[in-house]
C-alpha cells in the first residue's frame, strides 16, 4: 500500500503520511469502472470514477488526483485527446492510458501524446495495479535524483533544470513529461557516454517487461523536437547505431568520434537493433 510521505516532491499541503493516493478512473463502461474501483480500493487507494474525458477535465480544475487511469476510446473527447490537451497545457499529472487493442501502434501513439504508461486489453488487474504503483513511484522519487542539487545543464540556448523537470529559455519554461525527463536526466548525467536503449528504458520505467525499446525512441524524438535546431540532424542527442543514444554537451565538438571508440555498454545491457529513423 502506497501512502504519501513528507519527503516526496508533491506540492499538495493536504498530503499527510496516512493519506492514501487518490486515483481517477475514467471509463465509459460502468462494469469496468466499478471493477477497477473495487480492486484499487481493496489495495489501499482512494478512487473517484467518471465516464467521460469532459468530466475529467472539469474535475481537474477543482480537485487534483495523484494519478489518472484513462480509457483511450471514450465517446466525445477521447482519452487520447484529453491526454494530448493536458500535456499541451504543460500538465505533468501522472497518467496511464488503457487501450482496447494491445499493439505497438496504440502504444507508440499513447506515449507520443505524453502518457506515462499504456496497457492494452485484456489485462490483469494485478498488472495494472503494479503499473499504477510504478508510475506513482517515478512521480514521487524521479529517476536521476542525484541531479536534483546539480546546476542546470546547457543544451544550446536552453537550460535543462533537473530540479524542476523543465527546459528554460529566456525566462520561459517547457515542462517535460515524466518519461521525457527520466530519459534526458539519464543522458545528461552521462555526457559523452553512449547509453543503451535498455538502460534508458529501465531509467524511465520501473518495469521494462512488455515495453519495447521503441518507447525510448519515441521519448528521444519528442526531446529532439524540444532541444534540437534541426531535429532530423541531431546535434545534442546523438544516435549510436545498434546501441542507443549519447548526450553531447554544448561545449563539445559537434562531430562525433568513431562509434566503436565511444561505446560504453553498461554491465548487463544488451545491444538493441538499430533504428535508422531516429
Amino acid at each position: 500500500m502506497l501512502l504519501h510521505s513528507r519527503a516526496t516532491s508533491r506540492h499538495d499541503d493536504r498530503a499527510m503520511n496516512s493519506q492514501p493516493f487518490h486515483v481517477y478512473v475514467v471509463d465509459a463502461d460502468r462494469g469496468s469502472r466499478d471493477a477497477l474501483r473495487s480492486y484499487f480500493e481493496a489495495h489501499g487507494l482512494a478512487v473517484t470514477t467518471m465516464d467521460s474525458a469532459g468530466e475529467l477535465l472539469r474535475r481537474l480544475q477543482r480537485v487534483r488526483p495523484d494519478l489518472v487511469v484513462l480509457e483511450m476510446a471514450l465517446p466525445g473527447t477521447s482519452g487520447l485527446q484529453a491526454c494530448q490537451k493536458l500535456r499541451a497545457d504543460g500538465d505533468r499529472l501522472p497518467l496511464i492510458l488503457l487501450s482496447t487493442r494491445n499493439d505497438e501502434v496504440d502504444r507508440v501513439l499513447g506515449l507520443e501524446m505524453g502518457a506515462d504508461d499504456l496497457l492494452g486489453r485484456p489485462f490483469s488487474l494485478r498488472e495494472l495495479l503494479a503499473r499504477v504503483h510504478a508510475v506513482l513511484r517515478r512521480a514521487l522519487v524521479p529517476p536521476g535524483l542525484p541531479m536534483l542539487a546539480a546546476a542546470p545543464v546547457a543544451i544550446g540556448p536552453l537550460l535543462f533544470d533537473a530540479a524542476s523537470r523543465c527546459l528554460r529559455r529566456d525566462g520561459r519554461e517547457q515542462v517535460l513529461s515524466t518519461v521525457e525527463y527520466a530519459v534526458l536526466a539519464e543522458l545528461a548525467r552521462n555526457p559523452g557516454v553512449a547509453i543503451s536503449r535498455e538502460r534508458l528504458l529501465a531509467a524511465s520505467h520501473d518495469r521494462a517487461e512488455g515495453l519495447l525499446p521503441r518507447a525510448v525512441d519515441v521519448a528521444v524524438m519528442r526531446l529532439r523536437k524540444r532541444v534540437e535546431p534541426l531535429p532530423a540532424q541531431p546535434r545534442y542527442i546523438q544516435t549510436i547505431r545498434g546501441h542507443g543514444y549519447m548526450f553531447v554537451p554544448s561545449a563539445a565538438a559537434p562531430a562525433p568520434l568513431p562509434q566503436r571508440s565511444r561505446l560504453s555498454t553498461p554491465s548487463g545491457a544488451f545491444p538493441s537493433p538499430s533504428m535508422n529513423s531516429v
